[in-house]
């Protein structure tokens, strides 16, 4: 059972950028689709993005310009390149099956987004 391990957030003032990194305990090449996911306080968690293994992503259409997902399976890591960042995109960022989420959610990484 893959694990995965999230990274990379902090606190950032408005505009500025962070890049999340997700780290998996196994090789990731047989999930079809990573997702990045975050949950804020009192809200559901949602899927961010999503890349599958050809390189089509998706995004919701509040990150969509601003946010990039990628990964390298040779690394089984999913990255999110966050730009442009606003005060909602405060959340628990976490990785998992992009369409199941059929994984541990594990701790999940904080962002912050405030001046």
């Amino acid at each position: 059972q893959v694990q995965f391990v999230e990274s990379g957030g902090g606190l950032v003032q408005p505009g500025g950028s962070l890049r999340l990194s997700c780290a998996a305990s196994g090789s990731i090449d047989s999930i079809y689709g990573m997702g990045w996911y975050r949950q804020a306080p009192g809200k559901q968690r949602e899927l961010v993005a999503r890349i599958l293994n050809n390189g089509r992503t998706h995004y919701v259409d509040s990150v969509k310009g601003r946010f990039t997902i990628s990964r390298d399976n040779a690394k089984a890591t999913v990255y999110l390149q966050m730009n442009s960042l606003k005060p909602e995109d405060t959340a628990v960022y976490y990785c998992n099956d992009g369409y199941s989420s059929r994984y541990s959610w594990g701790q999940g990484t904080q962002v912050t987004v405030s001046s």
